[in-house]
């Protein structure tokens, strides 16, 4: 009875370390591909590409799927927001059930 306890236990902080891990990683692909692309010779759809790279190169293709962008107006220019939304990964990399949406911007100077 304990080691089942045990057993759960190891497995659901598994579970959880992964969906951080997953999590952080699109954050910080969603941030590079913003700042990527408001580079002066850079555009929006250069830094979409990029997040889409990072994140192939560091997880799984299967979340670089939903990237998306938008500008943001600003008072001196614009900021340029790059969406990824995925679904949680459940039992290792194996999307799962429920939804991530996270978000990197970057401001763009005019």
């Amino acid at each position: 009875m304990v080691s089942a306890l045990l057993v759960l236990l190891s497995f659901a902080i598994l579970q959880l370390t992964l969906m951080v891990h997953v999590r952080n990683t699109l954050i910080d692909a969603a941030s590079t591909g913003a700042r990527f692309g408001v580079l002066e010779d850079r555009t929006a759809s250069d830094g979409v590409q990029r997040t889409q790279d990072l994140i192939e190169s560091s997880i799984s293709a299967r979340y670089a799927q939903g990237v998306g962008y938008e500008y943001v107006p600003e008072p001196e220019g614009q900021t340029l927001r790059i969406t990824v939304q995925a679904q949680v990964p459940v039992l290792g990399l194996f999307p799962g059930v429920g939804s991530l949406e996270v978000t990197g911007s970057a401001y763009d100077f005019d």
